[in-house]
């Protein structure tokens, strides 16, 4: 017995692990091969996942380049920001305008990784190795799409907003003029935080001097057009509403096929009942979102802390806007990483479940699209499989959100959440937003 080597030191192995995995080399090294590797795919895999970059985002960049402007002389399906992350690929020339958008892509996630990772603080370091994580779950649509530039934004503007709130919430209207989503995060702000008329007021400013700028353009209510163009298509494949149609096509019920509409460019499925579960996605998209705003509220009223609130409500209502939504592009699963971010900043492992869902989503998805895209169209039943449980979990992470927002945690559960000291470029700390509750609940945190 007593020549038996000495255990390993285990917990001094373990902190050296901890350091070398928070090192800003390390993290910077591992920011950047994930990139390479998200290019090379997506310049590579089958099923061309950089095919709206360039046959849809190019040619609209061109032809505003040459004074036809999308958004400005005809309607547009995006908000008018959305021409800004379009045009600026073609800096690199027209032949370079694919290699052009990915390294926008790549200098926007850098920007949002330094804003998570400057400072070293440990749940944020942890939160950008998930970043990560995700971005290869999802593979090359994670930057092959407007909604990459979208979400890079979010999560700057999520981390900025208890040190800087006119800023951050001046960067969530900029990413909503991109993509309508972020529209979803503006509104859980304004129902978690007491300065909420101020909130309003930055968005509502922002997005005045954006149509300002385009009025001045010449483009009168094409403006607002995107508002009505998502009115009239159909339901997209891989809508979590589409899966009860694309069974029907799987199993070869009559009336049932997938088909290719060519004015929204994108693959849809028909069948018995599905003009009419399309006229109403929309409404039921609304009313979801109101739902959970009122749940957000109560939640608010019984005194639930901001750490808890914030990152809750978000995922709710992104989640909602995806779970009851006609479209169902593989892209959106991006918009599910920024309120996990916050998620884990604030809460720490109090986070994890939606993390891991989230996560899974992610790895489904990619398989999805573009890998097996093909097999999907032709309605095999196994991809329909992989297709449903996909769906199945966007409803599973907001039930989770929504109960997390029903319930009331324990002092014990709170007692370990947090905000980040100092978020980079700001150097104040930050004091806690002030959400809406009873002076005696406080007193007993």
């Amino acid at each position: 017995m007593g020549n038996e080597p000495a255990p390993l030191p285990a917990p001094a192995t373990a902190n050296g692990a901890r350091r070398l995995a928070a090192h800003p080399l390390t993290l910077w090294i591992a920011f950047l091969l994930v990139h390479l590797i998200l290019g090379w795919l997506a310049l590579n895999a089958s099923g061309m996942p950089l095919g709206d970059v360039f046959l849809v985002y190019k040619p609209w960049a061109q032809l505003a380049a040459q004074g036809s402007v999308v958004g400005i002389q005809t309607d547009w399906v995006y908000p008018f920001g959305a021409l800004v992350p379009i045009m600026l690929p073609l800096l690199f020339g027209a032949d370079n305008y694919t290699g052009g958008w990915l390294t926008l892509v790549l200098l926007l996630d850098a920007g949002a990784f330094a804003v998570m990772i400057v400072g070293r603080d440990r749940r944020r370091v942890a939160a950008a190795w998930w970043w990560l994580a995700f971005l290869l779950l999802l593979g090359p649509i994670a930057v092959a799409r407007l909604d990459s530039v979208s979400t890079a934004l979010v999560i700057v503007g999520l981390l900025w907003l208890t040190y800087h709130e006119k800023v951050a919430v001046t960067v969530l209207a900029i990413a909503t003029w991109i993509k309508v989503w972020p529209a979803a995060v503006i509104a859980a702000a304004v129902v978690v935080f007491r300065t909420r008329w101020h909130i309003v007021a930055v968005a509502a400013v922002t997005s005045l001097v954006l149509v300002i700028v385009a009025l001045t353009f010449g483009s009168g209510m094409h403006v607002f057009s995107f508002i009505t163009m998502q009115t009239g298509r159909g339901l997209q494949i891989e809508a979590p509403v589409s899966t009860i149609w694309m069974w029907q096509a799987a199993l070869g019920v009559p009336g049932a096929f997938v088909y290719y509409d060519r004015d929204i460019l994108t693959f849809q499925v028909t069948g018995e009942g599905s003009t009419t579960a399309g006229s109403l996605m929309n409404p039921l998209l609304v009313v979801s979102v109101v739902v959970v705003l009122l749940i957000g509220i109560r939640a608010v009223h019984r005194g639930i802390p901001v750490t808890r609130l914030l990152p809750q409500l978000s995922l709710a209502l992104v989640t909602a806007f995806i779970a009851f939504n006609k479209v169902g592009s593989p892209q959106y699963v991006t918009w599910l990483a920024a309120p996990v971010i916050i998620g884990l900043v604030y809460q720490g492992r109090g986070f994890r479940t939606p993390a891991i869902l989230v996560s899974v989503t992610a790895g489904l998805t990619q398989l999805i699209y573009p890998y097996l895209y093909d097999s999907l169209l032709a309605a095999q039943p196994g991809m329909v499989v992989v297709l449903t449980v996909r769906n199945l979990l966007f409803f599973v992470i907001l039930g989770w959100a929504v109960t997390a927002l029903l319930r009331t945690p324990s002092p014990a559960e709170t007692a370990t959440d947090s905000f980040p000291l100092k978020v980079w470029p700001f150097r104040e700390q930050a004091v806690e937003p002030i959400s809406d509750e009873p002076e005696g609940v406080a007193a007993e945190r």
